[in-house]
């Protein structure tokens, strides 16, 4: 009987000693920093268009007729990975084990979404965390208006001068027993795109 309530014992440290840890992993990555890396692998209504640092003069022309067709199209697909440098100051390493995010273009809902892929960051390591972004157009032109979603894509895209802001929300996921938990609070990043 001793035995067993020892392994009963011991058992109930270790699984608060891993929740404790996981606690802890995502208070860092809470005080981590989070800057704006790259956009890649841009996509809009099957038009690859590479990168957001080397969107061809070429491509310009079918994006505005993508997002200047919204009445006519009964989709507008458009992806992109969006990819942020994550550095960790802390002495302990910075974990979760899944994410949810939101981002926002200007005053504009962009998208929401959720990333199943953990993610490790030891003390003073910088770490490129890839969000993958997909969003159709029509929904977010039904929503707002066609006109103001073409504004706020041909912004953050560079077809037009106009800067934008870009809010991105993170909601790291930590496992708990057998259960993904969200944290309560978001962790904002903010960045201004596009513009000239």
């Amino acid at each position: 009987m001793k035995k067993i309530f020892t392994i009963i014992v011991a058992t109930i440290l270790l699984t608060s000693c891993s929740i404790i840890d996981q606690i802890g992993g995502a208070i860092q990555l809470s005080q981590s920093e989070y800057k704006y890396h790259s956009l890649t692998n841009i996509q809009l209504a099957g038009i690859n268009l590479g990168n957001a640092s080397n969107i061809s003069v070429s491509n310009l022309a079918s994006i505005a007729t993508a997002l200047a067709g919204g009445n006519y199209m009964q989709s507008i697909p458009f992806s992109m990975t969006l990819n942020m440098n994550v550095t960790n100051p802390n002495t302990t390493a910075a974990f979760l084990d899944a994410l949810d995010y939101a981002i926002q273009v200007n005053d504009l809902e962009f998208v929401e979404g959720k990333m199943d892929i953990p993610i490790r960051i030891e003390p003073g390591e910088t770490k490129v965390v890839a969000i993958p972004v997909m969003v159709d157009l029509k929904n977010l032109m039904n929503r707002y208006s066609q006109e103001r979603v073409a504004s706020e894509m041909s912004a953050f895209l560079g077809i037009t001068p106009k800067e934008t802001t870009v809010t991105v929300k993170l909601w790291p996921k930590l496992t708990v027993g057998s259960t993904l938990i969200k944290v309560p609070t978001a962790i904002p990043v903010v960045f201004k795109f596009g513009g000239r």
